[in-house]
């Protein structure tokens, strides 16, 4: 087993979360804007794919160091070692990004990078011509920021958030990431009753039952990294053979999940099946106006409609009044609401015990937390 200097990219906001999830694997971490940075081997590139559920993705740092002139982006490119990750026929597309950067023409810098490895390849391997890469894909970065060069190598493929049970979703799904975030802040555990009044297509819901189930979010999925060369089939097996073994099929679990919209019920419903959950969530067509709560110290957790246009906000205010009035009559409960509406404590009716700005894709929201009291 060799070692690699790996990064796990995460969300704005997300990166404490992610670095929690990336500890509790058994790695030391420290942190950047959306990176979390940790050493490990290839079982720690298996690990981390299939448990982090949180991550955007994990890559692994091939090479870093500065650079002003192409000169020195080929001649510091040319020097790593590349023969360590790419075999002789590896297809390796190279993407960039260059931001404060004296070198700021991306395509120029992507050309540059793959022609410095090709040379790097054809010396390793003593090899004169092209290289055909009908191999196995790697695909690799460049990026730049203020003179940095960092070149990695991402492992995930599709990204993370792609746990493979969403077959349909709505007008703006939550991504599963942000889904399993939201989860995670609220400190539920499966013992408790869990609430989605506004499921959508159920990604919150789900990603509860994973969580309360211990199920791994890559149980149900493949990653770019199986194919190659140096991460033995036998570490993959091992680790899916780890989450079987540790996941708890057992678990009872209260989840429900209710839409005002009878089509997302049966959007969310499908995903559910696909996921394995179909017998363990309630999804039901409802309105918040017609919500009914039951049992004690529950946990509510949702997604409400921001409202864009004049028409659809104060809907939107309208909506967050009634939810705000019909918890006020459950003070048990912990309510969890990602809004982007500003004046959202207002409407509800009360200041929220703590809020957290995080970004819905590109929509600046806060995640409204209301504590209950525990009976």
């Amino acid at each position: 087993m060799s070692e690699y200097k790996l990064v796990a990219t995460s969300a704005m906001g997300l990166e404490s979360i992610v670095a929690d999830e990336v500890k509790a694997l058994g790695f030391n971490t420290t942190s950047d804007n959306g990176k979390i940075y940790f050493q490990g081997d290839e079982t720690a590139i298996a690990k981390t794919n299939m448990w982090l559920r949180v991550a955007d993705r994990v890559r692994i740092i091939a090479g870093e160091f500065h650079a002003t002139t192409f000169d020195d982006l080929f001649e510091q490119t040319k020097a790593i070692p590349w023969e360590r990750f790419l075999p002789v026929d590896a297809a390796f597309p190279v993407a960039g990004k260059s931001v404060k950067s004296t070198l700021y023409s991306v395509p120029d810098c992507q050309a540059i990078v793959k022609k410095a490895i090709v040379e790097r390849l054809k010396m390793a391997y003593k090899r004169i011509g092209f290289l055909d890469e009908s191999g196995p894909l790697f695909k690799l970065e460049v990026s730049i920021l203020k003179d940095k060069v960092t070149l990695t190598i991402d492992s995930s493929g599709t990204g993370l958030h792609k746990r493979g049970y969403r077959v349909g979703q709505g007008d703006a799904p939550l991504k599963e990431t942000l889904a399993a975030a939201l989860v995670k802040l609220t400190r539920w555990n499966p013992d408790r009753p869990f609430v989605d009044p506004f499921c959508g297509s159920g990604t919150i819901a789900i990603e509860a039952a994973m969580f309360g189930q211990n199920i791994a979010p890559g149980y149900n999925r493949e990653f770019l990294s199986e194919q190659w060369p140096w991460i033995k089939k036998s570490v993959w097996d091992q680790v899916r053979e780890e989450v079987e073994d540790v996941a708890n099929y057992d678990q009872p679990l209260a989840i429900t999940g209710f839409d005002v919209d009878p089509r997302m019920v049966k959007v969310a419903q499908e995903n559910a099946m696909e996921a394995g959950f179909m017998d363990l969530i309630q999804f039901q067509q409802r309105d918040v106006r017609d919500l009914t709560v039951e049992g004690l110290n529950g946990v509510m957790v949702g997604n409400p409609p921001y409202g864009e246009r004049l028409g659809e906000i104060e809907e939107a205010e309208d909506i967050t009044r009634v939810l705000g009035r019909i918890m006020k009559e459950h003070p048990s409960w912990s309510v969890y609401m990602l809004s982007s509406l500003e004046n959202f404590e207002t409407m509800y009716g009360k200041k929220a015990t703590k809020k957290r700005k995080l970004f819905n894709g590109f929509i600046r929201t806060d995640f409204y937390q209301y504590w209950g009291q525990k009976q």
